[in-house]
């Protein structure tokens, strides 16, 4: 049984000149960078479209991708740049999640939220509902450390920040989280947490 190559195994034969195995790298991390993109964007089809733009960008820049940082750290940090970029070009008005209209737009998605008594029972749809509902910031930090399982300082360099400051604002996130969680699940938050 062939055993399965590493990112810069993979790395170093698309540089080689073996470009279909960039495929294996897409494959490898597109359900990441999609989730990324869609945490930002909070819409399939933009999500869709600066995933793709990421790759793409990745595979241009791959000559100049250093060891120095895990190749998911230094995609992710692609997808952030990317999806901020695409952002600004569209003018989306990504609401703080103190603001007074947040709960209003909770009241307006909690509807959804309950058509569905099969999925009201998964806690993980909660989940997902409510890392939704925050500000991009805190749901790409949450994103990152959570499903990406990155480290402070790996997070750090993808978001251009101190680790520092991202061990405050990972904190900050997860207390809005819970809010939202608790607004979504009422009771059964105690559950969850």
């Amino acid at each position: 049984m062939q055993q399965k190559q590493s990112d810069i195994d993979l790395i170093t034969e698309v540089l080689a000149g073996n470009t279909s195995v960039y495929s294996e790298l897409v494959k490898r991390h597109q359900r990441f960078v999609f989730t990324l993109a869609m945490r930002f964007s909070k819409n399939r089809e933009d999500a869709e479209e600066i995933a793709q733009d990421c790759f793409i960008k990745a595979y241009r820049a791959l000559g100049t991708y250093k060891q120095t940082a895990k190749f998911s750290t230094w995609l992710y940090t692609i997808t952030y740049t990317t999806s901020m970029s695409f952002l600004r070009k569209k003018r989306v008005d990504v609401q703080s999640i103190d603001a007074e209209d947040s709960l209003i737009q909770l009241e307006n998605h909690i509807s959804d939220f309950n058509a569905d008594s099969v999925e009201k029972k998964s806690g993980y749809v909660y989940l997902n509902q409510a890392i939704a509902l925050l500000s991009a910031d805190d749901a790409s930090i949450i994103t990152l450390f959570y499903q990406g399982e990155q480290s402070l300082e790996e997070i750090g360099k993808a978001l251009k920040m101190e680790s520092n400051t991202v061990k405050v604002k990972l904190h900050r996130a997860r207390i809005r989280l819970k809010e939202k969680l608790q607004y979504l699940l009422k009771d059964e938050v105690k559950e969850l947490l």
